[in-house]
């Protein structure tokens, strides 16, 4: 089955980032809400459907996860190994949304199986627009659903 609006699941501590996220998101034309975690061991839960996220039909399943490096917990490059040894999990588009420009950053996401790495901007007009180009590729972009994690996967 083809996904048409891509289920997006931002994994970022930051607090302000949910509403600039759902902000530039917005004005860039994203109709379905943005789900959201705050760290890494969040993120794993979200993606296994444990505890107060195993409802999919409040908390459906991603077909992309914006995903920071730098969180609490369990960081962006433990979650991303992670979800790539989730055979569930292996058609899910991860972006890396980093504020980190550093080679061996970007080098490690992309071997660690990142679909695309992406610099934060500095500000929000930076941001409105660097979404509104990620979701005009989403839209352009055919995904195809994710088949269910099953409970228990996490390490």
């Amino acid at each position: 089955m083809l996904v048409e609006d891509p289920i997006i699941l931002v994994a970022d501590d930051d607090e302000c980032a949910e509403l600039l996220m759902t902000t530039a998101f917005e004005r860039a034309g994203l109709v379905r809400p943005i789900q959201f975690v705050r760290d890494g061991v969040e993120a794993i839960a979200y993606l296994s459907g444990e505890g107060i996220y195993s409802d999919r039909a409040k908390s459906p399943l991603p077909t992309v996860l914006l995903l920071d490096l730098n969180m609490p917990r369990k960081d962006g490059f433990e979650v991303l190994s992670w979800i790539r040894r989730q055979p569930a999990l292996r058609q899910l588009h991860v972006y890396v949304l980093s504020g980190s420009s550093q080679a061996r950053d970007i080098h490690r996401a992309y071997e660690l199986g990142a679909t695309s790495y992406l610099v934060k901007p500095g500000n929000l007009e930076g941001l409105m627009l660097q979404n509104k180009a990620l979701l005009a590729w989403l839209k352009l972009s055919h995904f195809s659903s994710l088949a269910e994690p099953m409970a228990g996967n996490t390490p």
